[in-house]
């Protein structure tokens, strides 16, 4: 009889395995088609947004790890200098991304794949370091969780620079961001209830969990393609064409930058730092505001978790809406995300008496639709326009003027009053200014057909 049960048990066992195996097979080979698709598989895109998941399923374990530290632990009832030193934290990895980062990964003597492995490499050995002090917020969790955000952001501006070279001849730049940006939401959803499931078995197990998936990601970060590998020589990228002692003049070459592509990457830039400004605005201004003035029926915690969502899920709309697009100009699509914006802000600030809960979603929604597609926009532009040679630097650039603008946004919304009509009233005028600076000459390129391949002097 025993003989018998434990036959009935290994049956069992084996059908439930088949079970499972089956739908588990079936989603990964469905999403295995969909990265290859449109000839992604052939360039080596596919590998890259498979990369970029795993990138993102770590970066969200070491988030779940320290969101109950004192790292991540800014509550909006604190004192406003609180939030303040939370900003200047943020500015702290782009202090070196800029200037130091951007580059010396143009510089890297092995390539790119080597930058993104050791990037990933480096946040294996942190978040081991982190697991140690996690606990107890000992003074190791501090500079190592520095760390991880200047790797991460390192491989962020590596990423974006190599993605023309593993682009399929059917996909656009703009729809080539978006499916590696949409695979790295949808990793990120994936490793949050994980990372939470791992927290119950102690604070250091989701920093396990993230060393263990960093590793896996050095070790895709080699199977790319040797296309990824950029060229010996490479110069260093600035907002604006120098040689080092004043304009150039004859027999001199003056050194690449943002402003030697023409006017479209400037101005796109700057249409994003005011988008981007306006996220950072929206986001301490609401914190602030809904704490002490809920939204008509509901809680505090309940009003900021719907602004939050409808922020989220604005951004996801937005990388959803750059998959779907195929050959639009990121002129155009920079220019009607800062239209929508600016109508936006201006009908919540109109409204906010009237229908406070509507209008605050709608515009959350609305900065976080506009903020993820024009930042595939600008992503697309620096991409087709800015020399290769200088690419990585160039991003490393325009990720950190972003940053300032969001901090500078956040500052803002900080000291402000907590008037609702006059915060989106504030809010509408700073996109309205990133629109007096960059619309006229995003819709001359977009009329033009955009810019033609650069030529640098």
């Amino acid at each position: 009889m025993a003989a018998v049960r434990e036959s009935r048990a290994r049956r069992a066992g084996r059908a439930a395995g088949r079970a499972l195996h089956r739908p588990l097979s079936g989603a990964a080979r469905g999403v295995r088609r969909a990265t290859r698709a449109e000839g992604a598989g052939e360039t080596g895109l596919a590998q890259l947004i498979e990369l970029h998941a795993v990138n993102s399923a770590g970066d969200m374990l070491i988030t779940v790890a320290l969101a109950s530290t004192v790292f991540f632990s800014v509550p909006t009832h604190e004192a406003r200098g609180r939030v303040a030193l939370y900003l200047a934290v943020t500015m702290a990895p782009f202090a070196l991304l800029a200037p130091v980062v951007g580059p010396l990964l143009d510089r890297v003597p092995h390539g790119r794949r080597a930058a993104m492995a050791g990037s990933m490499l480096a946040r294996a050995v942190l978040a081991l370091t982190m697991s140690a002090a996690v606990a107890g917020g000992g003074p190791a969790l501090y500079p190592a969780a520095l760390g991880v955000l200047v790797a991460s952001k390192a491989y962020g501006v590596v990423r974006s620079a190599v993605v023309p070279r593993l682009l399929p001849p059917r996909v656009s730049l703009v729809r080539a961001n978006s499916r590696v940006t949409l695979a790295g939401l949808l990793t990120t959803g994936a490793a949050a209830p994980a990372g939470a499931g791992l927290h119950l078995l102690g604070p250091a197990w989701p920093l396990y969990g993230a060393c263990a998936v960093f590793a896996g990601g050095a070790v895709l970060s080699f199977a790319l393609p040797h296309a990824v590998d950029s060229a010996k020589g490479e110069g260093r990228a600035r907002l604006a064409s120098r040689d080092g002692a004043g304009p150039a003049g004859p027999g001199r070459r003056a050194r690449p930058g943002l402003r030697t592509v023409g006017p479209p990457v400037p101005d796109a830039l700057r249409a994003n730092a005011a988008l981007r400004a306006l996220s950072g605005f929206l986001t301490f201004f609401l914190a602030f505001l809904l704490r002490e003035r809920p939204l008509d029926g509901l809680g505090a915690a309940v009003s900021l978790g719907l602004v939050a969502v409808a922020a989220g899920a604005g951004n996801a709309l937005g990388t959803a809406v750059g998959a779907w697009l195929r050959a639009r100009g990121p002129e155009a699509i920079i220019a009607a995300v800062l239209g929508l914006a600016l109508a936006a802000t201006v009908v919540a600030a109109l409204g906010y008496a009237v229908l406070a809960a509507v209008v605050v979603t709608a515009a959350a929604a609305a900065a976080g639709l506009c903020q993820a597609l024009g930042k595939l926009a600008l992503d697309a532009l620096i991409q087709r326009d800015v020399p290769e040679t200088v690419r990585t630097s160039a991003f490393a650039r325009s990720e950190t003027v972003l940053q300032l603008a969001w901090v500078a946004g956040g500052a803002l919304g900080i000291a402000l009053p907590l008037v609702g009509a006059l915060g989106l009233a504030v809010a509408a005028c700073l996109v309205a200014a990133g629109a007096a600076v960059s619309a006229r000459g995003l819709l001359g390129a977009a009329r033009r057909g955009g810019r033609a391949a650069p030529r640098v002097v």
